[in-house]
């Protein structure tokens, strides 16, 4: 049973920062895309950030100069430091790991920014 397991996440004032650590088990981890989605209360899950097996990154637009995401093929683990952040910025972030058409899911972790 592939595994995904989020931590990092609390609560933090506007402007702050965290960083988010996502370690998989039980997929070869370094071929995976691999990415972090978040969704607010009433919202659609969204996408924040991906990145691939050869290090190659997406952003949201919302996320852009203030996020960052990494990853250690050693560890098997990705990471989404977040900057700057905002209210808007609260919601459960999810890691997921993608290849071809399969998708696996963490349990997500709860990112609250207070203003």
């Amino acid at each position: 049973q592939v595994q995904l397991v989020e931590s990092g996440g609390g609560l933090v004032q506007t402007g702050g920062s965290l960083r988010l650590s996502c370690a998989a088990s039980r997929i070869i981890f370094s071929i995976y895309t691999m990415g972090w989605y978040r969704q607010a209360p009433g919202k659609q899950r969204e996408l924040v950030a991906t990145i691939t097996s050869g290090g190659s990154t997406n952003y949201a637009d919302s996320v852009k100069g203030r996020f960052t995401i990494s990853r250690d093929n050693a560890k098997n683990t990705v990471y989404l430091q977040m900057n700057s952040l905002k209210p808007e910025d609260t919601a459960v972030y999810y890691c997921n790991a993608f290849i071809l058409e399969k998708t696996y899911w963490g349990q997500g972790t709860q990112v609250t920014v207070s203003s």
